[in-house]
Parts: C-alpha cells; sequence; structure tokens
C-alpha cells in the first residue's frame, strides 16, 4: 500500500484556528508570527492539516517514488512549546540560530517558549533564506 501524505493543505480559516488557542500569551504569539512568516514571505497563511500555519508549498519526489506536497516554512502553536518549521540544510542556518535566542532544535523544526525568547530579525532571516533555499531545491511549485 503507497504512503499517503497525512499533512495537507486546507480551506479553514487560519484566524479561527487562532482564535482558539485558550492561552492568551500563546495566542498573541501565534499572532506575531502569523505577521512576521507573512511578511517575511509575501505569501498567504493556509492552515495544513489542524493545527499547522504554513506559507507557500513545494512538490517533492524522493528516490523511493514517494512524493508530495509540503508547505515551505511554517508553525505550530503547541500547548507545551511553539514549533517552528524551517528548512535544516542551508548553508548559514547554524550561524543564524547561534543569534536566534533561546530555543531548541529537532530535525527538522525550531522550537520556541514564546515569542519574546527569540530575535524577530534573525527568524525573518531564517524564513527567507528557508524559502529561498526550498525554491532553489524545487523550482516548480
Amino acid at each position: 500500500m503507497a504512503y499517503q501524505v497525512k499533512t495537507k493543505a486546507s480551506e479553514d480559516s487560519v484566524e479561527t484556528f487562532l482564535d482558539r488557542i485558550e492561552s492568551p500569551r500563546k495566542r498573541e504569539d501565534a499572532y506575531r508570527l502569523l505577521a512576521l512568516f507573512t511578511e517575511a514571505t509575501g505569501m498567504p497563511a493556509k492552515l495544513w492539516g489542524d493545527s499547522l500555519v504554513g506559507f507557500g508549498s513545494y512538490h517533492y519526489k524522493y528516490k523511493t517514488g514517494h512524493e508530495g506536497d509540503a508547505m515551505i516554512v511554517g508553525f505550530s502553536p503547541r500547548k507545551s512549546k511553539i514549533s517552528l518549521y524551517l528548512y535544516a540544510d542551508f548553508p548559514e542556518r547554524e550561524s543564524l540560530l547561534g543569534q536566534l535566542g533561546k530555543h531548541t532544535a529537532g530535525v527538522g523544526c525550531l522550537y520556541v517558549n514564546k515569542f519574546d525568547d527569540i530575535c524577530p530579525e534573525v527568524l525573518r532571516e531564517l524564513i527567507v533564506r528557508s524559502v529561498a533555499y526550498i525554491r532553489e531545491l524545487y523550482p516548480n511549485p
């Protein structure tokens, strides 16, 4: 049986999703991230699955034959931490992460406790470079 991608773009409202965030601080942080990602990407936000706010999309195809569509960058205001989904392998990434502020890094995302823990200008640069790198790797959106 072929692998099915579970997280797909939906037509659900990003604002409705953000308005349902229980924590006022987390909701405010999510709206600050929405504004920053929108400005940095120049793309509208879409809800991916039921909890990811994504910007842009690209089509990938692996050597194994697996293919699908994914958001270019995005975030998810989880209960414990905010997940930032940025491309993990462009040349300046480590240097920028050193300037970002308080965060932890996973394989394909960064985790922050709150927006005020990070430098918005550095996050903006990480977003811009992630988008550029994805566009270089996958030129046909």
